[in-house]
């Protein structure tokens, strides 16, 4: 892309009082950015307010160091780039959604756009089970050639990019920020991971910050790429539920992976599968849904429940501790009624099979066996 191009574009995108609808009716009436910044402020006004008609043609100094910096952002590095909407590659999955973005900022492989892809989404604060279940899925769906899309979110989100990256068909990162600035800061190196890899994607310019309402509208992107959306622990109301809303009305596949009666994080899941969403227990279940015909066989051993045999159970006082636990969360009080143990012999247990990775400590005092164990 031409500097001239860049420019049009970024004007036609950020002039203050020009939203997205607005600029999508001056590209339809006038043909393009430069066409568009090219008319004069009458010929504007056949499409929009006289406000940003005429704003349109007076850029703020604002404006043009966003233009500045944005074109010195992408002579930085080989792997940075824009797309815009009538880019041939533009992936025609996400221009036959209802609201696809004008222009995205890439950086990292461009061609992971025309992938074949599934969204994992799900909690910020997922239990280890649910981070662990994220993790293995990923990697197995990437193995199986699928590539992974996500919002680069704590929990889930986190978990299913750093399994992804594990296997040939990597991962892409759709941000609600702009690419330079990393949310969370602690995904600083997963992100950088993800550049040199997979695919880094934002429709919002340089510099935007973390705002709350981005993130919503990110949210139909990540949905409008995929194949399918798969859940994975997610609260009611949660952004992973509008994620799995919108990835329905594209016409997609939603698909959730159940977990306790008794945890917050099932809840949307299990919301999710009373509506008709396809119940996931493994890898093949997705593949099944979305390739019946040409489903790749996943690996065994690809997930930590599908080892080629389980490991034996612990024997002896952990062993009895394992099987009074069942696989949900549950509390110290419970487990001293059902075992009849003290609280000083039911804290070195606990702290012996959480030492072993057996058992994972969740807020709330609770505890909840793991798989792998």
């Amino acid at each position: 892309m031409e500097r001239s191009e860049l420019a049009a574009w970024l004007q036609l995108l950020e002039t203050p009082g020009l939203g997205l609808e607005s600029a999508r009716r001056l590209l339809a009436g006038l043909g393009s950015p430069q066409a568009v910044i090219g008319a004069t402020a009458l010929t504007r006004r056949q499409f929009v307010a006289a406000g940003p008609a005429q704003a349109l043609g007076e850029p703020s100094a604002e404006l043009l160091g966003l233009i500045d910096r944005t074109w010195a952002w992408l002579q930085g590095g080989a792997r940075r780039d824009v797309l815009v909407l009538g880019d041939a590659d533009y992936p025609p999955a996400l221009l036959q959604t209802a609201d696809p973005p004008l222009l995205l900022y890439l950086i990292g492989r461009r061609e992971l756009l025309a992938a074949e892809s599934l969204a994992i989404v799900g909690s910020r604060r997922p239990t280890p089970q649910g981070r662990d279940n994220a993790h293995d899925l990923a990697l197995a769906l990437g193995q199986a050639g699928l590539t992974v899309v996500s919002g680069l979110a704590l929990g889930i989100d986190g978990a299913a990019h750093a399994g992804a990256l594990k296997s040939p068909a990597a991962t892409i990162a759709v941000l609600g920020t702009g690419l330079d600035q990393i949310y969370p800061s602690s995904h600083q190196r997963l992100a950088d991971e993800i550049a040199e890899r997979g695919l880094l994607l934002s429709e919002y310019s340089l510099g935007t910050p973390p705002l709350p309402a981005n993130f919503p509208r990110r949210n139909r992107i990540i949905a409008g790429l995929a194949r399918g959306c798969l859940v994975v622990e997610a609260a009611p109301r949660s952004g992973s539920l509008i994620t799995a809303r919108l990835a329905a009305e594209a016409g997609r596949e939603v698909f959730a992976v159940p977990g306790s009666i008794h945890a917050p994080q099932s809840k949307g899941c299990h919301e999710l599968l009373r509506q008709g969403a396809k119940l996931v227990e493994r890898a093949e279940d997705v593949l099944e849904e979305l390739r019946p015909s040409r489903a790749t066989p996943v690996p065994r051993g690809s997930l930590r429940d599908e080892r080629p045999t389980d490991p034996p159970e612990p024997d002896g006082e952990t062993g009895l501790l394992l099987a009074a636990m069942g696989y949900e969360p549950v509390s110290l009080d419970a487990l001293q009624a059902r075992g009849g143990w003290s609280a000083a012999q039911l804290n070195a247990l606990l702290l012996e099979l959480e030492l072993s990775g057996a058992v994972a400590r969740l807020p709330g005092q609770l505890f909840q066996r793991q798989s792998q164990a």
